[in-house]
């Protein structure tokens, strides 16, 4: 089927297409998940397959004629399963997953990004797809109070387009996030479950180190140990999965022929201690010792942005204001003559 004309317009002038078509092939046999968190993921499922009995049977539509949208809420720390669920949910309902690139939604030219939020609503309405929306908080943040800059009316109106098109919406769209706290307040009721994705314990680190290696075919040695490193290293899923990838390229750049290759414990360590060093690099600030919490890059923007505009304001004004001086002298000069 065809984009909506919005996005086939603007996808002329972009490298990415607005929305990935992916066929979903991860199940929720490839990811290791806490307990509470896989319960919550089941109750989400079972809220859509038994949302034509309660909508339909049992009268429900009748009375809520809007609201309809399985929305689901997916919060928690980078590389814990967020967008594997979202494909093994997906894959779950036999439907195709409609994955939001917002930076290629996101338009330069004004009302164009809420245009834009309106057509993927409507594609995934069209082709009875699950609409993924992955780092969610970058199109439902909060409203702006102040609306003296057009960014900041353009912000709004996309948070207003994305919250009326949920209230229209009857499909299944998954919101995913590391920053839950950034929402709209009024975002929260239009979603029907939140998940909430915590940071695997040991028993699911061990689980997670076995299941990011072929069954038969990886090469390991007699030393390797899963239960150890899930002990020692308290990390994400994401970072072991980095860290099994990591060791492999250890393993199989050391000298000697390929037959002979093992991964060992000693390349997991390294591995591992190469993700966790990478991690603190990303978090080092050229302002040691002083005491500064991360800012919203959004927040940011709209900051340097109002401050530019103060400054130009400034200098506007007293452009001016030397101008009418120097009227002022002018006019005096010839009434004195």
């Amino acid at each position: 089927m065809n984009s909506p004309p919005v996005l086939s317009f603007f996808s002329r002038f972009r490298s990415r297409p607005a929305v990935d078509t992916i066929t979903p092939e991860r199940t929720f046999a490839d990811v290791i998940l806490p307990q509470a968190t896989r319960r919550t993921l089941d109750q989400a499922l079972a809220q859509v397959h038994n949302h034509g009995l309660i909508f339909g049977r049992w009268g429900l539509g009748e009375r809520h004629a809007t609201g309809l949208a399985l929305a689901f809420n997916f919060a928690g720390p980078p590389g814990t399963g967020k967008t594997i669920c979202a494909e093994a949910i997906a894959h779950a309902l036999r439907k195709q997953l409609l994955a939001v690139n917002y930076a290629e939604v996101e338009s330069m030219w004004v009302g164009e990004t809420p245009k834009n939020v309106a057509a993927l609503f409507r594609k995934a309405a069209e082709e009875d797809a699950v609409l993924f929306f992955d780092e969610a908080d970058a199109i439902a943040a909060r409203r702006s109070s102040g609306t003296a800059l057009p960014h900041q009316r353009e912000a709004n109106t996309t948070v207003n387009v994305l919250l009326r098109e949920l209230e229209r919406f009857s499909g299944v769209v998954i919101f995913a996030t590391n920053l839950a706290a950034n929402f709209d307040p009024a975002f929260e009721r239009r979603i029907r479950t939140h998940v909430l994705f915590e940071m695997p314990g040991a028993e699911e680190r061990e689980r997670i180190w076995l299941v990011q290696l072929h069954p038969t075919n990886t090469p390991l040695a007699d030393d390797v140990n899963f239960r150890a490193l899930a002990d020692e290293f308290s990390v994400s899923g994401g970072d072991i999965k980095n860290a099994v990838l990591k060791a492999a390229s250890i393993a199989a750049a050391e000298p000697g022929p390929d037959v002979g290759k093992r991964i060992s414990q000693r390349h997991f360590v390294q591995a591992m201690d190469e993700v966790i060093s990478a991690k603190a690099v990303m978090q080092q600030s050229l302002f040691k010792g002083e005491d500064v919490s991360p800012i919203d890059p959004m927040a940011g923007a709209l900051q340097g942005a109002e401050a530019r505009w103060r400054t130009m304001a400034v200098l506007s004004l007293g452009v001016a204001v030397t101008a009418l001086l120097a009227a002022v002298i002018a006019l005096s000069v010839v009434l004195a003559r």
